[in-house]
């Protein structure tokens, strides 16, 4: 790999982890274009460990607010840490959810689906739900105080969905929550601080597939750029979208979605296996 090339693999996972257009098939057509074939999810979750430490960077007051106000709860029972006590509850609740069924699942998900035929598929699928809960669903009006445990098991449930390749985790996030009725705001908020457990416990998970030869294959130099670089686009990535988010529609996103699934679809060899 190319100094040039771990740049553009930063830059790529950096922007597509937190818009609701699937970073992992924005990651596997970028593998594609540029010839690489990457054993399992090393190099992927690698890039990802960036993206999550601009989370938690980003929203370190919001992490250690609810954090603060869980233990508080926890220990001295206030009313007033209540509402931040089980919004942590609710992450917790959809964080295992997910890490359950993704374990279920990740062995389910056969060669059948890793294809550029799904990819595209599950961007179209992406792409309607974006324009579903844009054009035909009201935007609700809970916030962290209002949630309820259903909440938090149906975005669990819906997150679970981004073990397929081109369902995007952010998307699947956002579009569950506001279908249970979070106002965007908090739609948004949950998503990110969310993404920072999902994300660490996939790591864990894949611990076994950081190998000296994965290090040699991509280059000590190579991996420390695409990680910077990743952090750094992570975090314009973030303050693009919460901005964005309040003033323009997700229907742009779903526009956006369709165009890559008609361009895998037409350009990328269809007898080709993802090694995801």
């Amino acid at each position: 790999m190319s100094l040039i090339e771990a740049i553009i693999f930063g830059i790529v996972q950096g922007i597509s982890e937190f818009l609701p257009i699937s970073s992992t098939a924005h990651i596997v057509i970028t593998q594609l274009m540029l010839g690489y074939t990457f054993p399992g999810l090393s190099f992927e979750i690698f890039l990802h460990l960036a993206s999550v430490l601009a989370v938690i960077l980003y929203f370190w007051k919001d992490l250690w607010e609810v954090i603060r106000g869980f233990f508080a709860f926890l220990f001295r029972r206030s009313t007033e840490d209540k509402p931040l006590f089980f919004f942590g509850v609710y992450l917790l609740v959809a964080t295992f959810i997910t890490g359950v069924l993704g374990m279920l699942l990740s062995d389910v998900i056969s060669d059948a689906m890793k294809t550029p035929a799904m990819i595209a598929s599950a961007l179209t699928v992406t792409g309607l739900a974006l324009i579903f809960i844009e054009r035909f669903h009201k935007t609700g009006s809970k916030d962290e105080s209002s949630m309820t445990m259903i909440d938090a098991i149906l975005v669990g449930l819906g997150q679970t969905l981004a073990v397929i390749p081109g369902i995007s985790r952010s998307g699947s996030t956002l579009v569950v929550s506001l279908l249970a009725g979070l106002n965007r705001e908090t739609a948004v908020r949950y998503s990110f601080l969310l993404s920072i457990p999902v994300i660490l416990g996939s790591t864990v998970m894949a611990l076994d597939e950081f190998t000296a030869e994965m290090v040699a294959y991509i280059g000590p130099l190579n991996l420390f750029v695409a990680f910077v670089v990743t952090f750094f686009f992570s975090i314009l990535g973030i303050i693009w979208l919460i901005e964005f988010l309040k003033r323009s529609k997700l229907i742009y996103f779903a526009l956006y979605c369709f165009a890559l699934a008609i361009f895998v679809y037409l350009y990328i060899d269809p007898s080709t296996v993802i090694d995801i």
